[in-house]
């Protein structure tokens, strides 16, 4: 008897718990140098619930976490804490990854790349431009 209560509390507890900030990974390549990109990823060139038309892409290193997102959206539901923007001295870092050959972009890279990817030439998503406030400095 005891153990049938035992698993209705267990099965309750995982049922009611809030899966809005548990963090999801997606290994973006299999190799052992694979970058894990986090959120709710629906695909394996990094698109998410919020963002995955042909063109979305890439996804972004937070400042703060160091971990890979798609997008803001994915970072405000995963994280407890408030996303940093890089500094224009720190445009220099890899913080951009193409979902599609897995190659890390500068951010000076990725804002000059014409919205494409500088290893592979896959097109980016041009409108991502007005979420760069929420990741970058402006030059």
């Amino acid at each position: 008897m005891y153990k049938i209560i035992f698993a209705i509390c267990i099965l309750f507890s995982l049922l009611s718990c809030d899966k809005s900030k548990q963090k999801t990974a997606v290994d973006t390549n299999k190799s052992k140098d694979s970058i894990k990109v986090y959120g709710q990823i629906v695909d394996n060139e990094t698109r998410c619930v919020h963002y995955h038309s042909q063109l979305d892409i890439i996804a972004i290193k937070f400042k703060c976490c160091k971990k890979y997102y798609p997008c803001y959206k994915c970072h405000q539901e995963a994280e407890l804490h408030k996303p940093q923007v890089w500094s224009v001295a720190e445009h220099d870092q890899k913080a951009i990854l193409c979902g599609v050959c897995k190659q890390e972009l500068t951010i000076t890279e990725y804002i000059n790349s014409g919205n494409k990817c500088t290893s592979c030439k896959s097109n980016f998503n041009p409108g991502c431009s007005l979420h760069y406030h929420l990741y970058f400095e402006k030059v």
